[in-house]
């Protein structure tokens, strides 16, 4: 039985996008009732593009409020009508069965927060690249540990209602630490793999650089995947140590090439997999090119991570020792 669904999404600056975005939200084989963008704080002319969409389709509304990603959210899930949410973000584009298949579970009942798959839609030879080193094909998906992340999410409103929202204190990883409470809570959680958001990836090293340092910042605040982080660290030390060994010892040279061989080996073979399969068509300087990149990608990627985990886990530090203090 189909029950009224909100599709919501908050915005901040997304002049540039903002209207693909919403032309893909009615052009849904099952439109949502009504569509909450709640603009967070925008200096650019994303607030008039929404009111004139607005106008012609009465199933938009634009609200206001927030000071992040989690707090606007929060506005838009407070301001929208429906007992379904579904959640989304600017500088995207939906697929036309998207919110069908992300609703389904929770009409048919056997879910209360569904998510959906992302995939890239580059727009040249570097974001193809990344987007190959860094986002997983459909088939290396493992359902029963898919965590929903916010630009392709479903839930009941009342699930959101128990589990307090969105944190507003996390910038990054507000859709996770969201996704954890509701399975602490013992609420049901299914991945729904056709509901498929597009988005581009980002155009330069340098805005990728940016990205994962946010990334893994956000990590360290909301205190996730300590483990994984950790064994960043423990790989590139030892891996400095071993430069360090041969450096010192000639006849440590070539075991220690050997080593790093087969690391480099085991740590690229899935971008390299992937990368491969999505160069079909391309010209051989070009497939040259993408292919010397994944190294120095997954080299900056790493750096990145490294140097935003410790800031987030400072901030972490930060707040929690102000809240015991307050």
């Amino acid at each position: 039985m189909n029950q009224a669904v909100s599709l919501v999404c908050t915005v901040r600056d997304e002049a540039a996008n903002i209207e693909a975005l919403l032309a893909s939200m009615l052009a849904q084989t099952r439109l949502p009732d009504e569509i909450v963008v709640n603009d967070c704080l925008s200096r650019d002319a994303t607030p008039a593009l929404v009111r004139a969409y607005a106008a012609r389709e009465p199933r938009i509304r634009l609200v206001t409020g927030g000071h992040n990603i989690a707090s606007g959210r929060n506005n838009a899930v407070q301001a929208a009508h429906g007992p379904l949410i579904a959640c989304t973000d600017a500088g995207l584009t939906l697929d036309p069965g998207w919110l069908a298949a992300l609703v389904a579970p929770l009409e048919a009942g056997s879910a209360d927060l569904v998510g959906g798959f992302f995939q890239p839609a580059p727009q040249n030879l570097f974001e193809l690249t990344l987007g190959a080193v860094n986002y997983r094909d459909l088939a290396e998906i493992e359902p029963t540990s898919f965590m929903p992340f916010g630009n392709a999410m479903a839930f009941r409103k009342e699930l959101w209602a128990q589990v307090g929202g969105f944190p507003t204190w996390l910038s990054h990883c507000e859709d996770l630490v969201f996704d954890q409470e509701a399975e602490r809570q013992g609420f049901r959680r299914v991945f729904a793999p056709e509901a498929v958001v597009n988005f581009r990836p980002r155009s330069s090293l340098r805005a990728f650089a940016r990205q994962y340092y946010l990334y893994a910042r956000g990590d360290g605040m909301a205190g996730l995947w300590a483990q994984r982080h950790a064994a960043r660290y423990v790989a590139y030390v030892g891996g400095a140590a071993l430069v360090a060994g041969a450096v010192r010892w000639p006849w440590l040279r070539l075991p220690v090439a050997m080593v790093f061989a087969v690391g480099a080996a085991g740590y690229t073979k899935g971008p390299y997999r992937r990368l491969w399969q999505r160069l079909r068509g391309q010209p051989l300087g070009a497939r040259a090119h993408a292919l010397a990149l994944v190294p120095l990608i997954r080299l900056v990627g790493d750096v990145a991570k490294m140097v935003g985990y410790p800031v987030g886990r400072w901030q972490r530090r930060g707040k929690f020792a102000a809240g015991a203090s307050a």
